[in-house]
């Protein structure tokens, strides 16, 4: 009876070691669960504020400043040969002449073949009307200095435009001096735009009347 009893009790004992076995094991279970869901939640939530903060990115940047027209030809020419009629005003890229023009603000006109050479060299070019006033001209100028290097600015009686900025392949055209507008153009292509991008030596303010 008493060995019974025992094997009773012995019985009764495993079957609350197997219970409390069982708990401990369904817990780790349902930590373990927890955790890959937690792991889970994080890796959506961060993948979700990825794609909220691209798309609000790419919603707030500005676009890509002027008109694109694609380069007609990189051929050096000799001075004075004639060539095709080239497809902006100013143009954007296509026939120049060998030698780039010194990068700096000038009160003259320099030819339009040589300053597409500067472009090729990744330069940004400054034209203006010459009846453009002369505080426009000298915002421009102001500009043009705080930039120094692969800026080009000259008058260009030939402009359909007040001011014209020109990079290779890229024109911006502009009635108005719009300081923010003519640096995002600067930004986004000085140094960028132009299959060289060769070193700019000796920016300088070549106005006579400076």
């Amino acid at each position: 009876m008493d060995q019974n009893l025992e094997t009773k009790n012995e019985y009764l004992l495993k079957k609350e070691e197997r219970k409390e076995i069982a708990k401990i094991e369904k817990r780790k279970r349902t930590m373990k669960s927890l955790v890959w869901w937690l792991a889970a939640l994080a890796i959506l939530v961060l993948f979700s504020w990825w794609i909220y903060d691209y798309f609000k990115t790419a919603s707030t940047q500005d676009p890509t400043p002027g008109q694109y027209f694609e380069a007609q030809s990189r051929d050096h020419i000799a001075i004075g040969k004639n060539h095709p009629v080239y497809n902006s005003n100013p143009p954007t890229g296509g026939w120049h002449y060998d030698q780039p023009a010194q990068t700096g603000i000038y009160d003259t006109e320099l030819l339009d073949e040589q300053l597409v050479h500067n472009l090729e060299h990744s330069h940004i070019w400054i034209a203006y009307r010459p009846d453009l006033s002369a505080e426009d001209v000298e915002m421009l100028a102001n500009i043009a200095k705080d930039y120094g290097s692969k800026i080009v600015m000259t008058k260009r009686p030939a402009n359909d435009s007040q001011i014209a900025l020109t990079a290779w392949e890229h024109l911006l055209k502009m009635d108005n001096v719009d300081e923010a507008l003519i640096r995002n153009f600067i930004d986004a292509y000085r140094g960028i735009a132009g299959p060289e991008k060769l070193p700019d030596f000796g920016f300088d303010d070549f106005r006579k009347n400076k």
